[in-house]
């Protein structure tokens, strides 16, 4: 019998979508303890692979699932291509459900005790009318010079307070623009005319390090290094692990660098 696994948490990286079902990725934590002589494990990186049908029932979207508190019941499977499944391990869900916020806690609580906390919080009118009454007794009557002088200081503070956010804006530094391309590129081609080796196909970048690209082009919208490709062809020759990325996060052109034909 397969083993079952349960996950929570939300999504790390944007939803994508097949014929048939969606596939999102996801972290835990794993074990803090480990065999003697192996290290503690940080995180697990999980390929969520769910039926379309059941994703639409539960009303999430591309946007709400990186937002969203979720649930994922599901087991392991080892029959998902690798690039379709960048995680380290990948889960066929059976059920998902959208976890509730504590906003939605407390709107669901009773109104009964919604309205002992409102009275225990509220004040009297009984001890309204008594501070009311003290802060009276407590106040003198101002002179007319005192309350010109009062006026006069009023004004120059709400003026100086006027003046600051300009002077503030005009010391504010520029932000300088980020570049939309990484350096040393010679072209920028469509992703589709890529033609990647079946060598590259059976290998399996490293989920972690291919996470943190995935997390630099979130970031800054641009691969951190072009591919590297063959001049004419187009075949791939460098840098799969970003070829993995790009088809992740849907990147319509890459920058790459050329080889040239011997």
């Amino acid at each position: 019998m397969p083993h079952k696994m349960t996950l929570t948490g939300s999504a790390t990286g944007p939803l994508r979508e097949y014929d048939r079902y969606v596939a999102f990725d996801m972290r835990e934590k794993g074990s803090p303890s480990a065999p003697k002589g192996l290290k503690k494990s940080t995180f697990i990186s999980y390929t969520v692979f769910v039926a379309k049908k059941a994703f639409n029932k539960i009303g999430l979207t591309k946007k709400s699932i990186m937002h969203e508190k979720i649930l994922v019941q599901g087991e392991p499977t080892l029959d998902i291509p690798i690039d379709e499944c960048p995680g380290e391990i990948g889960i066929i869900c059976f059920q998902i459900t959208v976890l509730p916020s504590k906003n939605d806690k407390e709107a669901n609580e009773p109104k009964d005790k919604k309205e002992v906390k409102q009275e225990v919080s509220a004040p009297s009118e009984v001890q309204k009318n008594s501070e009311y009454t003290k802060q009276e007794e407590k106040q003198d009557p101002v002179s007319q010079p005192v309350a010109k002088e009062e006026k006069k200081e009023a004004e120059t503070v709400q003026s100086e307070s006027k003046e600051t956010p300009i002077q503030e804006k005009k010391a504010a530094p520029k932000q300088k623009q980020l570049p939309t391309q990484p350096k040393g590129i010679q072209d920028v081609v469509s992703f589709d005319e890529i033609i990647v080796p079946e060598a590259f196909l059976k290998t399996r970048p490293n989920p972690e390090k291919t996470q943190k690209v995935i997390d630099f082009v979130k970031r800054t919208g641009y691969l951190d290094e072009p591919l590297t490709i063959e001049k004419g062809s187009k075949i791939l020759k460098d840098g799969y692990r970003r070829y993995i990325v790009a088809k992740t996060v849907k990147m319509e052109k890459v920058p790459v660098i050329y080889e040239y034909q011997k």
